[in-house]
């Protein structure tokens, strides 16, 4: 997808690594080539946006993708991988700082840090912005054909209903997929109440039959497609679904959801931390940013970016929802040992 810039002098080793545990590939930067190896969310960065960035600065962008934090989590734990720039969310920024797996940021070279809106910084997962840039936030809703649900979509009831049978699109994520149950059942989406969570799982068991597919980005493409009704997704990637089919719509259900941030991140280790700071912060130019999420869907948290968009994005309530429609929402925090609680609930989930 990307065009390397032209190196006159060595040419740099491609190191391939093929495993079941790693499969991905690295660029080792040796010799005069300057490379960046980032771990990324499928779809989740303009690919104009690495070309341009390897003409104005000769470094290579090599991307590999994951489809959860956990996937995520688990390549870095393991030692088994390379990466020098990686975007995790809220809860896992928070475990990967505590577990000593993330750098701290030098912002002597992210000077562009100063677009980011203040509202995006000093979160309570990395409250002095040391190991996390601000990139992209947004919400977990219903999205939903017109056409086939006809009734109102305000509660994460409707997924339980068996009139939908075989077009119910839950997310394969355990966190967001215990989150949806829990809230429905009145609970927090970070408790560590293990009754509490037994019983989210028992409503997940429940809710089975009814459920076409577990999946994460082929939502997407089945939901445009209309091969389904009703599926739970982030917000970015209901944008981009509505913009392919104007049967879709997208709702955040009144029980309340999660709000999460997503941040960029350099590992701990990292061989090429001056690249990746460089690209952060070619990720916060204004016009870029504007770009980026134009590309993506999802809500930017770079405030002159933000000023650059059309009127008609910065009122979308998918992208930018209210402060009302939010009022129930919860930003997921690491659950630490507790974690192991919902591994083995969604284990057994999927077992069934």
């Amino acid at each position: 997808m990307n065009k390397a810039r032209k190196i006159i002098s060595i040419l740099c080793i491609v190191v391939i690594t093929s495993s079941f545990f790693s499969g991905c590939s690295f660029l080792t930067g040796k010799g005069n080539t300057k490379v960046l190896n980032l771990y990324n969310w499928g779809d989740y960065l303009d690919p104009e946006l690495k070309v341009k960035f390897e003409k104005e600065t000769g470094i290579k962008v090599i991307e590999d993708t994951y489809e959860t934090n956990e996937i995520m989590y688990q390549k870095l734990k393991s030692g088994n991988s390379d990466y020098d720039l990686i975007i995790p969310s809220d809860y896992m920024i928070q475990k990967m700082s505590k577990e000593n797996l993330l750098s701290k940021i030098n912002y002597n070279n992210v000077p562009n840090f100063k677009n980011i809106d203040e509202k995006f910084t000093d979160l309570p997962f990395d409250p002095k912005s040391q190991y996390s840039v601000p990139y992209m936030w947004g919400t977990v809703g219903i999205i939903y054909n017109k056409k086939t649900v006809k009734e109102p979509v305000d509660s994460w009831n409707i997924l339980w209903n068996s009139k939908y049978k075989g077009q119910i699109i839950m997310t394969d994520s355990v966190r967001d997929a215990m989150a949806v149950s829990l809230k429905r059942l009145g609970y927090s989406i970070n408790t560590k109440n293990e009754n509490e969570i037994t019983q989210a799982k028992e409503e997940l068991i429940k809710q089975k039959p009814l459920v076409l597919a577990y999946i994460v980005d082929e939502v997407k493409d089945l939901m445009v497609r209309e091969e389904a009704s009703l599926a739970v997704v982030w917000s970015g990637d209901a944008v981009t679904m509505m913009e392919r089919n104007e049967n879709l719509a997208y709702a955040i259900p009144k029980e309340g959801t999660n709000k999460w941030f997503d941040g960029l991140c350099i590992p701990n280790g990292a061989k090429h931390k001056a690249e990746a700071e460089a690209f952060i912060n070619f990720l916060l130019e204004p016009e870029n940013a504007k770009q980026n999420v134009e590309y993506i869907g999802y809500s930017t948290s770079n405030k002159p970016a933000f000023d650059l968009l059309d009127n008609e994005t910065k009122e979308d309530p998918v992208a930018y929802p209210s402060e009302e429609a939010l009022q129930n929402s919860e930003v997921f925090v690491d659950l630490g040992d507790r974690l192991k609680i919902y591994d083995d609930a969604w284990l057994e989930i999927k077992s069934k």
